[in-house]
């Protein structure tokens, strides 16, 4: 019996050429396999993890291939899915958390060792060398946002992920030539003319430090920016994260007040030579004094609520399966 493959990736990221001759074509001379692909329509991610949960069937292996925007709707159509299903991610964005968890590097044209190609991802299948990972499960108004196996933000992060996704950025870095340094100059340019903005309106979080605990509830300190809900070793390619992916329950949150130009640099300076700072929690229930309006990213992907009153962040009950490198 055949056993199906289905790539994710975007033709229209700025890395489509190299996922074609690297991804594509090893995957189309498989022995034993049916090889699908599914195309990110220019839709949204809610549409196309639909869209990918429908051809999904128990023993399918699914390989996003792309950046995190693309890994994240092979994650939520998987996980949506009902369906056990295995996940793999192959690197070809700017960040590409989401490929780094899972021990996958990017092609030597890119400065590294290309490490866990499309046929690898087959291979360890077939010997059943298939590990568990539980996302975060984000909730808003108690409807299911988003499963993000790396990271959740609220406020100015959130918001700033917006410039990578401007007309005029794209446009640079379809051409294939700009990477990180080009997305951390936009940023560094958005940040000094945004940064004295209100990011987010006054909230207070409870926190559940332990399954035996009761919520303890946190007044978040007047000016601040930013909420992370973090579960993954790396956040944004440089900042280190949390080891908790594995973990059925637990991951680290915290808050940071980043208007201030030299919070800013602290608090990157200890998140990219430490970690980033928080503490652990098995669930943040963040509420709004009253309807709001808030911008919320998981890794790749942004979106802007309007009259929200609860943000819910936890981890999945259910394990998302994947293969490791």
């Amino acid at each position: 019996m055949l056993r199906k493959l289905i790539i994710v990736y975007n033709p229209r990221s700025s890395h489509y050429l190299h996922v074609q001759r690297e991804v594509l074509a090893p995957a189309r001379q498989l022995k034993g396999w049916l090889v699908g692909k599914y195309e990110l329509k220019s839709t949204d991610v809610d549409d196309n993890a639909e869209q990918l949960a429908k051809l999904l069937n128990d023993g399918d292996l699914v390989v996003a291939a792309g950046g995190d925007g693309t890994a994240s709707v092979a994650v939520n159509g998987v996980m949506q899915s009902g369906k056990d299903v295995v996940f793999s991610a192959l690197g070809y964005g700017n960040f590409n958390d989401v490929a780094k968890m899972l021990g996958a590097k990017r092609p030597v044209e890119y400065g590294g060792d290309y490490v866990g190609g499309v046929t690898e991802i087959a291979e360890r299948f077939e010997m059943k060398k298939v590990t568990e990972v539980y996302p975060l499960e984000a909730k808003v108004d108690g409807k299911l946002w988003r499963y993000a196996p790396c990271y959740v933000t609220l406020g100015m992060f959130a918001e700033s992920a917006a410039v990578l996704n401007s007309d005029s950025v794209r446009k640079k870095l379809r051409t294939g030539k700009k990477h990180l340094f080009f997305s951390l100059w936009q940023l560094a340019k958005w940040y000094f003319a945004n940064r004295k903005q209100e990011f987010l309106p006054k909230i207070r979080a409870e926190v559940v430090v332990d399954a035996s605990s009761k919520n303890q509830e946190v007044h978040f300190a007047e000016g601040t920016t930013d909420y992370l809900a973090v579960n993954s070793p790396r956040v944004a390619k440089m900042m280190r994260g949390s080891k908790c992916a594995a973990k059925k329950q637990e991951f680290r949150s915290t808050t940071a007040r980043l208007g201030s130009f030299w919070r800013l640099v602290w608090f990157m300076l200890r998140s990219v030579l430490v970690r980033i700072p928080g503490k652990k929690t098995i669930g943040d229930v963040i509420k709004f004094d009253q309807p709001s309006k808030v911008m919320i990213h998981a890794e790749g992907e942004y979106q802007e609520l309007t009259a929200v009153s609860k943000i819910e962040i936890k981890k999945s009950a259910k394990a998302l399966k994947v293969i490791k490198f």
